[in-house]
């Protein structure tokens, strides 16, 4: 049977080593800037017709580049909400990310890929998986996480959201099928005795598993944990006999003490003298009343043991 789960390798992280800080700058006094610069090209457009023909084309001129330069600076500017990021990226290279949230501006010929870095949450599907005893079990888990490297997140894997929940749904099949279901108190750890372990066993492999995708596992807990249908009336019965055969070995060992104490008392008090045989048919009575699920009914003896 196998106690711990086998070690994973992690996958070569394809893209930028790690995060990094974009260049940026405020953006607000580009954005008054831009409006002002509007403003100006249109004014000069309105005086056009008001002045020569030489001075006109350099008033058409100069509201042209007011123009185009306005556009640039206002392409440039990037909102950034709390809980998100965006990544910058140039002519296909990474250039860092705004993680601050506010008003930015940047190279207006980049592109800013927005990546949510919010808390998020995972329900894997439930999955049939055999134990490590060959049981078939079904068995889900809701994963919590949060993207940590917003590089490695868009340029890591192909599709990082999708990337996780099928990492996660293979280590939770991994962890089903090296542990069994239940030992029975053989002291090997199991899935239904050991709940606490196995989830931090889990955390820690879904953990390496997405390392690749830059995020970062929060908590993982196992949400369904059962044998599969077609086995769980046969399981059901077979822990219903164990109960019982448990309850029955705890009622005759209370039962043996008891008669042990008794006829202990008996002989330090000098109550009666029991030779053997009357022992033996003491001992079978109590037991049998002691032991006995119904209630068992007084029989009085008037002749002796030996008549």
């Amino acid at each position: 049977m196998t106690t711990q789960a086998a070690e994973v390798h992690r996958a070569p992280v394809i893209g930028p080593a790690s995060e990094s800080k974009a260049r940026s700058a405020p953006g607000i006094p580009v954005l008054f800037i831009s409006v002002v610069a509007i403003l100006a090209g249109a004014a000069l457009l309105y005086f056009v017709h008001e002045v020569g023909s030489g001075t006109r084309i350099a008033l058409v001129w100069g509201a042209v580049i007011l123009f185009v330069a306005a556009f640039f600076a206002l392409r440039g500017l990037t909102p950034v909400v709390v809980g998100e990021a965006r990544a910058v990226q140039l002519f296909g290279s990474y250039r860092g990310t705004i993680r601050n949230p506010g008003l930015h501006v940047v190279n207006p010929f980049t592109i800013r890929r927005a990546v949510s870095v919010r808390v998020r949450n995972l329900e894997t599907a439930q999955a049939k998986v055999n134990d490590a005893d060959g049981n078939p079990i079904e068995i889900a888990a809701v994963v919590v996480w949060q993207v940590e490297d917003t590089a490695k997140a868009l340029y890591g894997v192909d599709d990082f959201v999708k990337f996780v929940a099928i990492q996660s749904e293979t280590a939770v099949r991994h962890i089903a099928s090296s542990y069994a279901y239940d030992t029975r108190g053989s002291g090997v750890m199991s899935l239904r005795d050991n709940a606490e372990e196995i989830t931090g066993q889990l955390s820690a492999e879904i953990a390496d598993r997405v390392a690749p995708a830059g995020v970062r596992i929060v908590e993982s807990r196992l949400t369904r944990l059962s044998y599969a249908p077609e086995i769980a009336q046969a399981m059901l019965r077979q822990q219903q006999a164990n109960a019982v055969v448990g309850a029955r070995t705890r009622i005759v060992e209370g039962a043996v003490g008891m008669v042990q104490l008794a006829l202990q008392r008996l002989e330090e008090e000098g109550v009666v003298t029991l030779d053997e045989e009357r022992k033996a048919a003491m001992v079978s009575n109590l037991l049998v009343v002691l032991c006995s699920e119904q209630a068992t009914q007084q029989v009085v003896n008037t002749g002796s043991l030996y008549s």
